[in-house]
């Protein structure tokens, strides 16, 4: 091959590369979310209303949080609530990279109990979180991982509803079922009503955010954290 053919396709390589990552930011720009330096895109009306109310942050030791989807010994000492849209990148890296260290170090040995929590920002997540209710809760973690793991498949194709309806069936639910859980609207209610309450009780501003919760209280983690930064965290509410 010619020189001048190797730097023209490198150069195509480049370029499509660059129109791919201005895509995605566009694509997400549109759902609703801005761009932000350290939690990488967050909600936009939410973010700007944070800027304005910072004291809203303490949490009652007794706040009702859910409990439907549980990693881990229901008599763990420390509660990991975990605050994720299904089409957040950061929520995937968090629960594709630092998940299973965490498990490995707290929840395998009964320190830390995980809690998911689905807190949809546009209509691509908000249909994979009703086919993960829809899958079961022994399959519930793995559907997750699944979804998180093939984010950018579905979350950038045409139609994602299509591509979220394969994945259901990959884990063994019928097309028929699987398209009556995504009109099922008391289980759509149930989610919208954990969505809202995370945004205007807890003052999430963006996904991921999390919750760690111990008798010594309840502590709101917002953005993206490593292994090391939640080590910390979770180590403090264990009294080490």
């Amino acid at each position: 091959m010619k020189f001048e053919q190797i730097i023209k396709k490198i150069s195509a390589i480049v370029a499509g590369i660059i129109v791919f990552l201005l895509a995605g930011g566009f694509y997400l720009q549109l759902k609703g979310f801005e761009p932000d330096q350290e939690k990488g895109f967050v909600l936009a009306k939410a973010a700007n209303a944070a800027e304005t109310d910072k004291s809203a942050k303490t949490i009652p030791m007794n706040y009702a949080f859910p409990d439907d989807h549980v990693l881990g010994k229901a008599s763990a000492p420390v509660t990991l609530y975990e605050y994720s849209s299904f089409g957040c990148f950061h929520c995937a890296d968090f629960h594709l990279l630092v998940l299973p260290e965490l498990q490995k170090e707290f929840v395998d040995k009964g320190l830390l109990k995980v809690v998911f929590v689905p807190l949809p920002l546009d209509k691509g997540s908000m249909d994979a979180a009703l086919l993960a209710e829809c899958v079961g809760k022994d399959k519930y973690f793995d559907f997750v991982d699944l979804l998180f793991k093939k984010q950018r498949d579905w979350g950038m194709a045409f139609n994602p509803q299509k591509v979220l309806l394969q994945y259901a069936a990959l884990s063994g639910v019928g097309d028929e079922k699987a398209k009556a859980c995504l009109k099922d609207d008391a289980v759509a209610e149930r989610i919208l009503k954990d969505r809202q309450a995370g945004l205007s009780d807890l003052k999430i501003s963006g996904t991921p955010s999390f919750v760690v919760s111990s008798k010594s209280g309840n502590q709101l983690v917002e953005g993206f954290k490593n292994f090391d930064e939640f080590s910390k965290i979770i180590k403090s509410h264990l009294g080490q």
